[in-house]
Parts: C-alpha cells; structure tokens; sequence
C-alpha cells in the first residue's frame, strides 16, 4: 500500500445511519411518555405514603402557602402540573376560592387553568398522530361525512370506529364550536385537553373556546371555595348563597351549551 492509498482509505468509511422522522417521532413519544409516567407515580407514590386523600393534599398546599407572597405564583406553578399528575381541576379551583377569595381567585385561575390546559394541550399533541402518518384519520372524517349525507340511518349502523373518526373531523372543522360545547356541559377536563392536542386541532380557537367554555365553572368552584374555611372538611360551615350561585351558574352553563347545539343544528 503507497502512502497515498490512506487518505482515500479513510473516506470510504461509511457515515453513521440516520434516524427517520418516524424513528425519531417514536423516539419523542418515549421521551414524553416516560417523564409523564414518572411524574403521575412519583406523586401517586407520596400521595399514598402520607395517606393524604385529594382534599388532604389540597389542603397541605393551602396551608403551606396562605398569607404569603408568592402564593400566587405557587398556585399558578401547582396548577400548571396539575394536569401531568391528573390532580382534579375542579379542588385546585376551590382551591383558589379559599386562598384568594372571590374576585382575585376568578381572575387568578383563569390565566392558570387556560396555561394548564396548554399545557395538557401540549403533551396530547406530541404524543398524537402527525398529519399524514400512517394511522392519522384526518381524512377518514370526510368520507364518513360524505356516507351520512348518502346514507339514512347511518349514526345507528356507523362502527366505533366510524363514530371516533366523525368526532374528530368535527373537532378538526369545528373546534371552536366543539371545544366550547364540550366545556359548557363540563366533560372531564383534561380528556379534552389531551384528546384535542393528540388530534391536533388548532391551538387558537381550542384556546379561546376554553376559556369562555370554562368560565361558567370557574366561577361556580372559586365561589364554592370562597365560602370554605378549609377543603378538607366537607360542606361545613358553607354559605348556602355560594352553593345557590354555583348551582344557577352550572344550569347557566347547561342551558347555553344547548341553545348553542340547536343553533347549530
């Protein structure tokens, strides 16, 4: 071998492979799923070690940072972790009642329960289908679409899976409308928030329809918490003018999530 044979030896070493977007989707996935994971059984983990029920934990937190000065940028921390850790929306919001009263604490959970809905918002998204992988019924809603207006009859006869694929076309056309109905008749909080980020609806109008959807309940729960001295205690000592706002604001809320579907229909 002549010294010049070496130079060119060592460019014909191969390059590492590449990962595919796909590889590299799964990858984020893992990533995102473990830290998630890790997350909900680290607290489940201390939850069950200090025999705290949810209201008992609440209350530890609210003990914890009463009275001081950066209480309000700790609710917000708490709020914003709420969803990874699946701890109830509606006791953080009472929470709030408690802590901040009436007015402060409407105002407070609104920006810290829209943030956390982002965020939940989020994590469904990179965990989601990205358009056009293979699995992604974006287009199947269409063609469902298209059956019902040939077919009588066919919401009865459709399959489960026919069904998951019209509710997310819906969702895709017309999130604002749904996200919004879907807040006003109160469905779990954070199945919404995770199910539209894994569609991949977009970020604005799932925004805005969650936080006039949810202000309904905002109100109701921060008013509820704001006649409570304490979470952990039941209904104790409760004004009873709380409990009739908070009633009137939900059937509020019923009734307007219904006008809105008939509209619509």
């Amino acid at each position: 071998m002549t010294m010049t044979d070496s130079p060119t030896a060592a460019t014909d070493v191969d390059p590492p492979p590449r990962l595919s977007p796909a590889a590299k989707r799964w990858i984020q996935r893992g990533v995102v799923a473990a830290i998630w994971i890790g997350a909900l059984i680290a607290w489940r983990q201390w939850q069950t070690s200090n025999d705290l029920s949810t209201t008992e934990a609440g209350q530890r937190f609210i003990d914890a940072i009463e009275g001081a000065w950066w209480g309000v940028a700790a609710f917000v921390g708490v709020y914003l972790v709420r969803p990874l850790v699946l701890f109830p929306a509606s006791v953080i919001t009472v929470m709030a009642g408690v802590l901040f009263g009436p007015w402060w604490g409407v105002a407070i959970v609104v920006v810290a329960a829209n943030a956390s809905a982002m965020v939940a918002y989020g994590v469904g998204r990179l965990l989601g289908r990205a358009p056009g992988e293979a699995g992604d019924d974006s287009t199947a809603g269409d063609a469902v679409t298209a059956a019902d207006a040939a077919t009588t009859g066919a919401d009865e006869e459709m399959s489960s899976d026919s069904l998951a694929a019209r509710w997310s076309n819906r969702l895709r056309e017309n999130s604002f409308e749904t996200v919004f109905i879907m807040r006003l008749i109160f469905l779990p909080y954070d199945l919404v928030n995770y199910l539209c980020g894994a569609l991949r609806i977009r970020w604005a109008p799932f925004l805005l329809a969650t936080a006039l959807g949810s202000l309904p309940g905002t109100i109701s729960f921060v008013l509820l918490g704001a006649s409570l001295e304490r979470i952990d205690q039941g209904l104790d000592g409760i004004n009873p003018w709380a409990i009739v706002a908070s009633v009137a604001i939900f059937v509020v809320s019923i009734v307007i999530s219904r006008v809105v579907k008939r509209s619509r229909a």
